[in-house]
């Protein structure tokens, strides 16, 4: 396949995708990153806290993720940051219910067996704690 404009193959062409985000200066953002300022680590600011290891993102870490987003908005899970529960706010808990369920129906037949245990299991309890949750 060639490409009219190029003569070139289309295979054989390719594109170029720079990340701006995070850049201060928008003067700056029609020009590539130059090569010294990216391995430069003397420009990014020290983290404020700690950094901690976060588990290999899956399709497993990312469902529990939602399905921890459900409980705490249900109220039953405290912030881990303050050790508080926030008031329920249902219709977020919803909102993730639905969207894992939605991943559950465009998934179907492409997960491994036990991403698919995993993934009803969680509706399961999910639903059943909304039930609860309404009362």
């Amino acid at each position: 396949m060639t490409d009219p404009a190029k003569g070139a193959p289309a295979s054989e062409q390719g594109f170029r995708v720079i990340d701006r985000r995070g850049t201060k200066d928008e003067s700056s953002a029609h020009e590539p990153p130059r090569p010294e300022a990216a391995s430069s680590s003397s420009d990014t600011p020290p983290p404020s806290k700690p950094e901690r290891d976060l588990p290999a993102l899956d399709f497993s870490t990312f469902i529990l993720s939602l399905s921890t987003s459900a409980l705490y908005h249900m109220g039953l899970v405290a912030d881990p940051e303050t050790g508080q529960t926030a008031p329920p706010n249902l219709p977020l808990a919803r909102q993730t219910i639905d969207t894992l369920e939605l991943l559950q129906r465009k998934t179907h037949g492409n997960l491994e067996p036990e991403e698919t245990r995993l993934l009803e299991s969680l509706l399961y309890e999910l639903r059943m704690r909304f039930v609860e949750a309404r009362r």
